[in-house]
């Protein structure tokens, strides 16, 4: 599933995220999406998305529920 388009992400769906302080590590954080941040249809490094915690990051998986 690509997780550079916006359409493919939906509210309430199980992700992991790059959050901005593990950008050089890669740590992967898993959670809810509760908003979408990114405005454009694609992006290439990811959409950025806010968890149902309040943490911010690019969406790197997207798991099945």
């Amino acid at each position: 599933m690509s997780i550079t388009q916006r359409s493919r992400i939906q509210l309430g769906a199980s992700v992991s995220v790059v959050l901005k302080a593990d950008q050089r590590s890669g740590k992967l954080t898993q959670g809810i999406v509760r908003r979408l941040l990114t405005n454009s249809l694609h992006h290439p490094h990811g959409i950025k998305v806010q968890l149902e915690d309040g943490q911010v990051g690019r969406v790197k998986e997207i798991h099945d529920n």
